[in-house]
């Protein structure tokens, strides 16, 4: 009997242990069970969120992408205008000279970046310039834009007497002289020769076909004399990075001898400008001084200042960035087609071609005897034709002056000022493709890793 009543408890008690680890293990399971399904509701709650949350992000504010700039621009461009309308007053309103200016400055910026955006393939980019050149036309020949942009004689005066003292201090911070010692023979005579004789040659063009004065025709010669660095400089320095013509160093020669070039025609520009429009040696003196002490100075100052000259170029670069814009636009401002004669386009265009003819043809054969294969030098020949920059800036100058202190002159000066324009227009892309064309094919290519070429990048202008 005590053994069956041991029995019995015993496995009474077995009974109720495995009860017990039923009873203790259920919950468990039902709690895993609970766990699973909560972070299975869980995770189908965050995947819908994260599907759902792109399409949030793009139908809810705030606004993103291209949408975003449009807006801020626009919030901070009519920020700028009320806060310059309360303190100007009418100066700000349509017809006034601040209102001008800020239509001019933003539609140049606006026809810039609009030439950015053509993009043919192994060509290099086309200068902003144009675009903006093309605004400041714009908006002077479009009758209902006219009405409301004006802007006085004066300010554009001096807006552009600003710009050409940029350009000068550029001019002279971006001359390396160890590159001008390098290439020093082949330099000076691919930067005097063809601006010389340019200038002379579009003086007897201008002359007989024209019937400029002689002293006009010079003062003509010498605005179109200058070839433009803003363009040349960006495709020299693709073909450059490409590997092409870098073994003579012929990018390397174009982008100093522009600089160079730049300055030579600037200062004959002041030297004929002080003769047409002078009454005393004292005019001379002055004119042609300025532009040539501006050049001298910046230049002395960038040898002594060593590596802070990379800080002072940046911040003219800056600089330059505000009033490009402003320069170009206010050319293209000063143009009106109903003011031209009817065959002033004609003869204006006959006459910059053939100038830029004699060009081509002096420029190789000063290049005959620089080492340079017959491929070369025709590359170089053709390379040496865009104008920008000085002309824009050259351009107007005589037409300002003519206003103010010689009525009589007026015909000639808005005459030099087509020209100018007609110029930029046809030169400045036409160069480009030449360049971004031609050189693939004209220059021989090398690795740069296999070729040690010291060339200092100069800053555009």
């Amino acid at each position: 009997m005590l053994k069956e009543f041991m029995y019995t408890t015993e496995q009474n008690n077995e009974d109720l242990e495995d009860k017990n680890i039923q009873s203790s293990t259920t919950p468990q399971i039902l709690q895993d069970n609970n766990t699973s399904e909560h972070e299975e509701i869980k995770e189908n709650v965050f995947s819908e969120t994260e599907e759902t949350k792109p399409q949030m992000e793009e139908n809810c504010c705030p606004p993103r992408g291209t949408l975003n700039k449009i807006i801020t621009n626009g919030v901070f461009l009519s920020l700028i205008w009320c806060v310059t309308w309360s303190i100007s007053g009418r100066d700000s309103l349509p017809g006034g000279n601040l209102f001008g200016l800020l239509i001019i400055f933003y539609c140049a910026i606006i026809g810039g970046k609009l030439v950015e955006l053509i993009r043919i393939p192994s060509v290099p980019q086309l200068p902003p310039l144009l675009g903006m050149l093309l605004a400041g036309f714009t908006i002077r020949n479009v009758p209902f834009l006219s009405k409301h942009v004006r802007i006085s004689n004066t300010w554009s005066s001096t807006l552009r007497n600003i710009a050409l003292t940029v350009i000068l201090i550029r001019a002279g911070l971006g001359l390396d002289p160890k590159v001008l010692k390098h290439l020093k023979g082949v330099c000076l005579r691919l930067s005097m020769g063809p601006c010389l004789m340019e200038a002379c040659s579009a003086a007897v063009i201008s002359h007989f076909l024209m019937n400029f004065p002689w002293q006009w025709g010079f003062l003509l010669g010498f605005v179109l004399g200058a070839v433009s660095p803003a363009v040349v400089v960006p495709s020299m320095l693709v073909l450059q990075d490409n590997g092409y013509g870098i073994e003579k160093g012929i990018p390397t020669l174009l982008i100093a001898a522009s600089s160079l070039d730049d300055i030579l025609a600037i200062t004959g520009f002041n030297t004929c400008f002080s003769i047409v429009f002078s009454t005393g040696s004292h005019h001379l003196g002055k004119h042609a001084a300025g532009g040539l002490c501006t050049l001298v100075l910046t230049f002395i100052g960038g040898m002594k200042w060593s590596k802070e000259k990379i800080r002072v170029q940046k911040i003219m670069s800056s600089v330059w960035d505000i009033f490009q814009p402003l320069l170009f636009g206010l050319v293209g401002l000063e143009v009106s087609v109903a003011s031209l004669k009817s065959n002033a386009i004609g003869v204006s265009v006959a006459t910059v071609c053939l100038a830029l003819l004699v060009r081509i043809c002096f420029t190789f054969s000063l290049m005959s005897f620089a080492g340079f294969n017959f491929k070369e030098k025709i590359f170089i020949a053709l390379s040496w034709m865009p104008k920008a920059t000085v002309q824009a800036v050259l351009g107007p100058l005589a037409l300002e002056r003519a206003r103010i202190s010689a009525p009589h002159l007026e015909p000639y000066s808005k005459d030099v000022m087509t020209i100018a324009f007609l110029a930029i227009l046809t030169t400045a892309p036409n160069g480009a493709l030449i360049i971004g064309s031609l050189g693939p094919k004209l220059l021989t290519r090398h690795d740069p890793k296999e070729i040690t070429l010291e060339l200092t990048r100069l800053e555009l202008h």
